[in-house]
């Protein structure tokens, strides 16, 4: 039985988010619960002040907190500077990642010219064409598809159905979650008034993904007309995302769920796209901007600005703007109020 079925001690969980103990230091926790589900042996953390009733109730054995935390009353404190962070190193020293047996398993199918890492695991039903290279320790599970001289990093784990297409390059340590696409065609065509017809110009360049990169189920990095799409080192990619092709998404960036970015669309460093949001392509948003869920946007984004709404503007002006959104039917009955005011008293004037 493994450590985390046997379950460490709180000691030795605060000392590994560099964490201050307040409770009893010497209990067990075999694993993580929010706080309305946990129950005895379960670690949860507390982040966000509108959850005190939950923290009060919780049945929790222990619980990250922030420093700054109301006293305790129940369950064992473990004071950190950032719970969220806290709660995330101690679930992957809890659970740690699946050991995989090396090797190519009968039933795959690695093509002649292929280059396949000894150390290197391939499922039943993957496909490695010539030319491609799998690295170190990298993981393809059923159904993986790596095309002619794709070459897959250290490390990396492609779960199934996975599409790399031809030339395209995915980094070390990068995670692609089921059905996830690199290297589909951008969506490039020339219309002929004479056919009428579009008319596809090839796309002939890759799609490249950095070291770090994870990418959600479903999603697709398309390759680029010519040159590269690039996901940067250490972005993250929500399922059913769309990076069109020629576009940058910059290192450290966020995107989620429902994301959409047109051609040659750049994404800064640390920025953070909320989930359903479009961009219009040809622009840049900046570094560490925010943009909230379901926003348009039509033009950049500064950096460090953080903007909503459809087009999107600052935040600040859109939520003023939201105000008086709600405001409008009472405002249009003031208004014809105002008119028919106006409007006797110039038919006195003139009578």
């Amino acid at each position: 039985m493994g450590d985390e079925a046997k379950g460490r001690a709180v000691e030795e969980l605060a000392a590994l988010v560099g964490g201050e103990v307040d409770g009893d230091a010497g209990l067990l926790i075999t694993s993580l619960a929010g706080l309305e589900t946990a129950t005895a042996g379960q670690l949860s953390f507390f982040g966000n002040p509108k959850y005190k009733k939950q923290l009060a109730a919780t049945r929790a054995s222990a619980v990250l907190v922030p420093l700054e935390a109301p006293p305790r009353q129940g369950p064992t404190f473990i004071k950190v500077k950032n719970p969220h962070l806290a709660f995330a190193r101690i679930a992957t020293a809890l659970q740690p990642p699946r050991a995989y047996a090396p090797g190519v398993a009968a039933g795959a199918f690695v093509q002649a010219g292929a280059g396949v890492d000894p150390t290197a695991t391939v499922m039943a039903g993957a496909t490695v064409q010539r030319g491609a290279s799998v690295g170190p320790r990298a993981v393809l599970y059923p159904g993986v598809f790596v095309g002619e001289g794709a070459r897959i990093g250290a490390d990396t784990l492609l779960y199934p159905n996975v599409y790399v297409a031809d030339r395209c390059l995915v980094g070390a340590r990068c995670v692609l979650h089921a059905g996830a696409v690199v290297g589909a065609d951008g969506f490039g065509f020339a219309f002929d008034p004479e056919g009428p017809a579009h008319v596809k110009i090839p796309q002939v360049g890759i799609a490249r993904l950095e070291d770090d990169v994870e990418l959600g189920a479903n999603s697709c990095v398309d390759r680029a007309t010519t040159g590269e799409t690039v996901v940067g080192r250490g972005a993250k990619i929500d399922n059913l995302v769309q990076v069109g092709h020629n576009s940058t998404v910059g290192p450290l960036a966020i995107l989620c769920a429902q994301v959409g970015l047109a051609g040659s669309t750049e994404i800064g460093t640390g920025a953070v796209l909320a989930g359903q949001v479009g961009a219009a392509g040809h622009l840049r948003i900046g570094d560490l901007a925010k943009v909230g869920a379901q926003a348009g946007v039509i033009a950049d984004v500064d950096d460090g600005a953080v903007v909503l709404g459809t087009p999107s503007m600052p935040h600040k002006g859109f939520m003023r703007s939201s105000s008086f959104f709600q405001k409008l039917p009472e405002l249009a009955r003031t208004l014809r109020e105002l008119e028919k005011r106006l409007s006797a008293l110039e038919k006195g004037r003139t009578s």
